[in-house]
């Protein structure tokens, strides 16, 4: 039965496929955000501005309105979630927050790949603030966990009827960091890429995916105050991952591993290797197969559409690239 949604968010990254998904089975769609950022989706759409972390904002363009489903894909702090949950109460029969993964880099003592039930538990202490990649990828775990906190406050005080989606990286063909296509274009220009001597495995998530998982998680059947991690099946080296691009834009896959310290001392990642950042999770996918029904597209599968979509991206708009000298030169120092 078509519903009233709401996104908040909506222009980057997955929004416009969001958009299309609930536009395509009848949804009436509003999409609410700074509107700061460009964007592509469909001029009919209801759009309402505000910044969501203003409050009195916020409530100003929720004033009167209620939605049969929200998703929120903005939602990165405790207070935010506090205030959207309160002044939702009532007005929206089932809410997906989008969440992440790093939801249980932040635990001590879990073990890859996560599973819902390691989300309880200690957390790390604070790194350093000089520490600076550390530092931002702790206080960004422990902001969505704050963010997942007031959500589950407000489900066991007032019902109120969410589903949190805690994902990894998800690759998808409007990925606005760039990182699929800054490999592709390494691999084009015929020179090594990058890699530190140690890596973790990947166990990544297509972005259509996700916006399957969003639709199913808006069903009744779902548990509302339930957390479900989306993932996909396979678990890869970097290799393996970077083989398949190369495979799909008809490179031969040309390496040179050196040590995560020099890397880093020249401050060449994650620019040269997004995908070895060590903060990346890796998630267990049972319960969202079991609960949403969900079958995952196989990274085979899904590569040459990421590939394609960064053939077609001009090499200055790639994040990192315009550093490729500086690599390069390592390579022969290195």
């Amino acid at each position: 039965m078509p519903a009233t949604a709401l996104i908040i968010g909506g222009t980057r990254n997955l929004g416009p496929d969001l958009v299309a998904a609930l536009v395509g089975r009848g949804d009436t769609v509003t999409v609410l955000n700074r509107g700061v950022t460009a964007d592509t989706l469909p001029p009919q759409l209801e759009r309402l501005r505000a910044d969501r972390s203003d409050t009195a904002a916020l409530a100003a363009a929720l004033h009167g309105r209620s939605f049969d489903l929200v998703v929120d894909t903005t939602l990165y702090t405790g207070p935010d979630a506090e205030a959207v949950a309160r002044l939702l109460e009532g007005r929206v029969d089932r809410y997906v927050f989008w969440s992440t993964g790093q939801v249980y880099l932040v635990r001590v003592g879990p073990q890859r790949p996560f599973r819902e039930e390691d989300y309880d538990g200690p957390l790390l202490p604070e790194p350093p603030a000089g520490d600076e990649s550390d530092h931002r990828n702790w206080v960004y775990g422990i902001n969505k966990r704050a963010a997942e906190d007031a959500l589950r406050a407000a489900h066991a005080a007032r019902r109120y009827r969410f589903v949190a989606l805690r994902m990894p990286m998800i690759n998808s063909e409007r990925d606005h960091y760039t990182r699929i296509a800054g490999y592709v274009h390494r691999m084009l220009d015929g020179g090594p890429i990058l890699l530190p001597e140690d890596e973790l495995p990947l166990r990544h998530v297509y972005g259509r995916d996700v916006v399957a998982a969003t639709l199913r998680a808006a069903d009744d059947a779902v548990p509302a105050g339930t957390a479900v991690n989306i993932s996909q099946d396979e678990t890869l080296t970097l290799e393996e991952m970077l083989g398949l691009l190369a495979e799909a834009c008809g490179r031969p896959l040309r390496v040179r591993r050196l040590p995560r310290r020099m890397l880093e001392q020249h401050r060449l990642l994650p620019g040269c290797s997004p995908f070895s950042d060590p903060w990346m999770s890796a998630l267990a996918n049972e319960r969202s197969k079991q609960l949403l029904g969900l079958r995952y597209t196989a990274v085979r599968e899904y590569v040459p559409k990421l590939v394609e979509a960064a053939l077609a991206l001009p090499a200055e708009q790639v994040i990192g690239y315009a550093r490729r000298p500086e690599e390069l030169g390592l390579t022969v120092c290195g």
